[in-house]
């Protein structure tokens, strides 16, 4: 009889031993994984910044571009 209750209890111990463990590890890779994707993001928003940098310079070479063609294509006076 003792000896059925401490192979029960064992068993049981051994049981939430080992689904702790199993969501220790979960949380880990959960966390993980949020640190990944947060740094994916930042990276996205930083190369999201420089492309419309670089599209804003773009814009303005192009404008000042056509403000000098439209001074040369008007006659002078």
């Amino acid at each position: 009889m003792k000896g059925d209750y401490l192979m029960k209890r064992f068993l049981g111990v051994l049981v939430a031993s080992m689904f702790l463990a199993s969501a220790a590890y979960a949380a880990d890779a959960v966390k993980e994984e949020k640190k990944a994707d947060a740094k994916a993001t930042k990276e996205e928003k930083k190369a999201d910044a420089k492309a419309t940098k670089e599209e804003k310079k773009a814009d303005a070479k192009a404008t000042k571009e056509e403000k000098k063609a439209e001074k040369s294509e008007k006659p002078s006076k």
